[in-house]
């Protein structure tokens, strides 16, 4: 579920928002504030972030890099739009990824740690027993959240982001297929359990498994 959504939007940057430039702007667009193929004025994004245009410059220069944003020629800066394949294609890198973040989390997790994910997984089910899909799926991002600060493993966990920040445009898209909330679920509880136990190859297969599905249902979503 998690890889089904991302944060709820938030109303944008504001010039009492702190952190830099690119940090506020990448949360604009990851939160869906700016939309997929939205121009980037500097102009604007200066006044709103209240900054200096080679501050708003430099902030999209490297957004650019990580591939949220795009230049056009004689047209400026725009959301990159990510299509369905590419979608996919972060989905299965991700799967990779994540599944090494389980692997860590299985090796290092506490007691407190294994009741921390468990308890995140009962809010999960007490959620989608309400009919409450979407409050699921925060729960879901709050769950692979604890997973990697279990980890520890700051490298994959910098990856995850630039990917996952990608995927706005697909956000509250699987999880809304007949039967998928319920499969999602199932999956969570595999890794879930996997990690308590302490078992790292039955955590990293649980977490590539769950992921390698997600990517399945979004294909089948695209139609």
């Amino acid at each position: 579920m998690v890889d089904e959504i991302v944060d709820n939007p938030a109303a944008g940057p504001r010039a009492t928002d702190a952190g830099r430039p690119e940090d506020r702007l990448r949360e604009a667009i990851v939160t869906g504030r700016f939309q997929p193929s939205e121009r980037l004025v500097e102009a604007d994004i200066a006044r709103e972030l209240g900054v200096g245009r080679s501050a708003v410059r430099t902030a999209l220069a490297r957004l650019e890099h990580e591939g949220l944003v795009e230049h056009e020629r004689h047209r400026g800066a725009r959301v990159r739009l990510v299509g369905a394949q590419e979608a996919v294609e972060i989905l299965e890198t991700r799967a990779v990824l994540e599944g090494l973040v389980a692997r860590h989390a299985a090796a290092k997790a506490t007691p407190a740690d294994a009741e921390a994910l468990l308890e995140i997984l009962e809010d999960m089910r007490r959620r989608l027993n309400d009919g409450d899909l979407l409050g699921a799926s925060d729960q879901n991002a709050v769950l692979h959240g604890r997973i990697l600060d279990i980890s520890g493993h700051s490298t994959a966990g910098r990856l995850i982001a630039t990917l996952k920040s990608q995927m706005v445009r697909f956000q509250y898209r699987t999880i809304l297929l007949p039967g998928r909330s319920e499969r999602s679920f199932g999956e969570h509880r595999a890794i879930v359990e996997a990690i308590a136990a302490g078992d790292a190859d039955a955590a990293e297969s649980a977490m590539r498994n769950h992921l390698s599905h997600v990517a399945e249902a979004l294909r089948s979503e695209q139609g």
